[in-house]
């Protein structure tokens, strides 16, 4: 499978395989960029995968005041689902559980177009009837009395069909530090490509999954082929200087973000060598069965 050679990095000969997503973008401003954080922070946790989590999220960037709509410092999240009825359901819900309770919140739209998103329109009856509308510049708002004053929250934000989510990256190195800063660089330079997001922790995840497993009620479970434990026992994908692999999984607004993504993290992977961080680049697939999305490693190199 390996066939390539970056700066002493081992590119194996392979593709990342992805899934078509509904997704959909707000803005969440706060007093300070601290507290329009704290809000995003919280109403994107436990998100990591559809698989578990019911939709997928993370803060795509941080905005300054002269980029939001209420000139105050934000941020623009983002949340992936595979039907639009469950992005809507974890819309409504995040949104009222954490931005709508989040000292000095308010909530904007940040996609247009394809099927609007209730954003305001379904959390208004929180204001038991003294809520108020208002448009205002072609665009409608609620207004909804809260202890501090008043949560502004647009009334819709839109969706796209066209997101793409599970693009990956496979990092294997010969320990856990190793493999862990090569993720960190990637995590950074893929955090500066606008239009995508890294749901699990830090960017980062250890648990690669498979599809099935031999437990009953179990969707995915342990990717043994990958698990360094393992390789004595198993058909193992590693070779004897590789003892720890992390995986950077990136969803998208468009097919074309999630390539700028990956490839801005191999070459930061790359560029910090193979003494300091990873051995060998991989990335994860089903075959090229199951998700119409395919990232061929070589077509990504810089």
């Amino acid at each position: 499978m390996q066939e390539l050679i970056r700066n002493g990095i081992g590119i194996d000969d392979t593709f990342a395989e992805a899934f078509g997503m509904r997704a959909t973008a707000i803005i969440i401003t706060g007093p300070t960029l601290k507290w329009a954080r704290q809000a995003a922070i919280t109403m994107t946790g436990y998100a990591t995968s559809v698989i578990g989590c019911g939709c997928e999220a993370a803060i795509d960037v941080d905005l300054p005041p002269s980029q939001t709509p209420d000139g105050r410092p934000g941020c623009r999240v983002m949340l992936f689902a595979v039907s639009t009825d469950e992005l809507q359901r974890q819309l409504k819900n995040r949104v009222g559980q954490c931005v709508l309770t989040s000292p000095g919140s308010a909530c904007f739209a940040a996609m247009e177009g394809g099927t609007p998103l209730n954003l305001g329109a379904a959390l208004r009856y929180f204001g038991d009837g003294w809520q108020i509308s208002k448009k205002f510049g072609g665009r409608h708002y609620w207004r909804i009395p809260v202890m501090d004053g008043e949560f502004l929250c647009e009334a819709t934000t839109g969706m796209t069909k066209e997101a793409v989510g599970g693009g990956n990256l496979l990092l294997l190195a010969a320990n856990a530090e190793k493999a862990l800063l090569a993720a960190e660089r990637a995590v950074a330079a893929i955090g500066k490509i606008p239009g995508t997001i890294m749901p699990f922790p830090g960017g980062v995840v250890r648990s690669g999954s498979k599809i099935g497993a031999k437990y009953k009620g179990m969707t995915a479970s342990t990717n043994e082929a990958f698990a360094p434990t393992l390789s004595g026992v198993v058909k193992s994908a590693l070779g004897p200087d590789i003892n720890a692999v992390l995986e950077i999984v990136i969803d998208g607004e468009t097919s074309e973000a999630v390539s700028a993504a990956m490839r801005a993290g191999l070459k930061a992977v790359i560029d910090l060598g193979p003494k300091r961080g990873a051995l060998r680049i991989s990335a994860g697939n089903y075959g090229g069965k199951l998700g119409k999305f395919h990232y061929h490693l070589k077509d990504l190199l810089p």
